[in-house]
This record gives C-alpha cells, sequence and structure tokens, in this order.
C-alpha cells in the first residue's frame, strides 16, 4: 500500500486497508483496498473504487456466497475466504472515531445517488496501513428523502443464537442502532454534509490487494 506508515493521518489519496475480523476468531475475513478522501481527528473519508479486488467470506468449497447458507448455519458452516472484485459502483466510507458505526455512500450508474448504508460495527482500531473492525450483523439504510429501514435484523438474531453475540454485546449493538437512527432523525451529518456530491479524483489508481493482506498489525491505535 502507499500509506504514509503511520497510524495517526493519512494524507488523500494514500492508499490503506480497511478490514473486518471474523466474529468467532477474530481472524480477519474482510479486506478492502481504499483511497484515503480525508482524515481529521474528526472523521475519516475513504474510496473503494470499481473493480478492486478484495478479501471476502465464502463458504468452505471456496466459492459459494456465505448469504445462499440457510440462515440456521449461516454462522456455523466452514468457511474460508476468497479474493473477489467489487462489482458495480464505487463506494464512498465514512466513519467518525468514537462512532460504533460507518456510513457508507451508494450510487447507481451515472452517478445517481441511491442510498446511505449505516454498517453498525465496533469502532475502528487505527494500525500503520489501515483500520480494522468487527462487523456487528445490523444495519440501517437511508434515503434522500429521509426514510429509512433496518437492515438484517434476521442476521442479528441469528448471531446471538449461534452464540457470536452476548445479550450485554447485543444490548449495546441495539443501542448504538437507536443512536444512529436519532442522528438520521435530526438529520445530522454525514447525511446533511453534502457528500452525496463529491466525486473522486479521476487520477487515483484502483489500490492493489496486498498479497499480505491478513498481515497482524505491529502497532494499534485508537
Amino acid at each position: 500500500m502507499t500509506g504514509s506508515g503511520r497510524s495517526q493521518h493519512w494524507a488523500p489519496g494514500d492508499q490503506i486497508l480497511w478490514r473486518y475480523r471474523d466474529n468467532g476468531t477474530g481472524d480477519v475475513h474482510i479486506c478492502r483496498p481504499v483511497t484515503v478522501v480525508q482524515d481529521t481527528p474528526e472523521l475519516l473519508a475513504v474510496w473503494m473504487a470499481p473493480g478492486t479486488e478484495c478479501v471476502k467470506p465464502v463458504l468452505a468449497d471456496g466459492s459459494t456466497p456465505v448469504h445462499e447458507e440457510p440462515l440456521a448455519t449461516r454462522y456455523t458452516a466452514p468457511r474460508t475466504t476468497a479474493r473477489a472484485h467489487w462489482h458495480g459502483t464505487g463506494v464512498l466510507k465514512l466513519a467518525r472515531p468514537a462512532d460504533p458505526w460507518s456510513v457508507w455512500l451508494f450510487w447507481d450508474r451515472g452517478w445517481r445517488f441511491r442510498s446511505w448504508y449505516v454498517n453498525l460495527e465496533e469502532p475502528r482500531t487505527r494500525w500503520s496501513d489501515g483500520v480494522d473492525s468487527e462487523d456487528h450483523f445490523l444495519d440501517i439504510s437511508v434515503y434522500p428523502d429521509h426514510s429509512w429501514l433496518w437492515r438484517d435484523e434476521d442476521e442479528f438474531a441469528q448471531a446471538q443464537r449461534a452464540g457470536l453475540m452476548d445479550a450485554a454485546q447485543a444490548a449495546r449493538v441495539t443501542e448504538a442502532g437507536r443512536s444512529a437512527v436519532e442522528l438520521i432523525h435530526a438529520w445530522g451529518p454525514p447525511f446533511s454534509a453534502g457528500w452525496e456530491d463529491w466525486r473522486p479524483d479521476p487520477a487515483w489508481p484502483v489500490p492493489e490487494l496486498p498479497a499480505d493482506w491478513d498481515r497482524t498489525p505491529a502497532h494499534t491505535a485508537p
């Protein structure tokens, strides 16, 4: 990656890794190379370009998507990881340091803005070449008309039944979701910040997925 090699702040155009660790093992099972748009004490914004090669979890056969496994065994069936290219338009990801969620922006072809996606997750841990988090299953879609809806409530419930999240953590995630909904109702940033009009620098190359994408950070920082 072309990151600055420090865990304080990256410059626009730096390439870093946005990773998620498995809720059961703690191993990295999602890795997305991204380009830094903005990195300040208040906000980290990154761009995942169309066609980016990423790592995603799949079933043990190496190709079947996890979502094709029946819900009852989705989190207990054996898994592995596979490399795959991101299809469709790119994704802008926004994260405030302490928030237990990140907000993703999606566009349709021709830069027609579609929606925001609130991904409930562990506040990100920064390291020299990127950020790590853990997904919390429950999500929220938010639309330009200010309407919103919960996503993946069934997976959130199943993760608890599978023992990937105890009652105390589930309560914290639910409370985080309520806080996010309050922000939506107030139409605070980033929903009110005009990010839907942002466009990437056409000179930015698509970041490459490094061979050691699952490496253990030598140093971490909040």
